[in-house]
């Protein structure tokens, strides 16, 4: 019902800066919370940030003060501005909507984003 597309991943060095977008098609109507989790090779997904549609923010301690969320709810996209890259945020990101419709929740998953930060 609901279809994510993620694009902005990529190589970087460490320091270095990338921006992911996540647009959101389909039954919009009704989203809430939109996200990032990341998942490294051997790791369990985690959550990296997350912004309701009234703005409020919530982030994971190791991206507080270099990641940035955003949320353009006009166009139906979050972003993540990544900044001060580390070689540890290397890991597939995945955008995520929860949507509130018909007083259920529903959750949806982009197709993950390689973020890579190596020299």
């Amino acid at each position: 019902q609901v279809q994510l597309v993620e694009s902005g991943g990529g190589l970087v060095q460490p320091g270095g800066s990338l921006r992911l977008s996540c647009a959101a098609s389909g039954s919009i109507s009704g989203i809430n919370v939109m996200g990032w989790y990341r998942q490294a090779p051997g790791k369990e997904r985690e959550l990296v940030a997350t912004i309701t549609k009234f703005g409020t923010t919530n982030y994971a301690d190791f991206v507080k003060g270099r990641f940035t969320i955003s949320r353009d709810n006009a166009k139906n996209t979050v972003y993540l501005q990544m900044n001060s890259l580390k070689p540890e945020d290397t890991a597939v990101y995945y955008c995520n909507v929860h949507r509130l419709w018909a007083l259920q929740f529903q959750d949806y998953w982009g197709q993950g984003t390689q973020v890579t930060v190596s020299s």
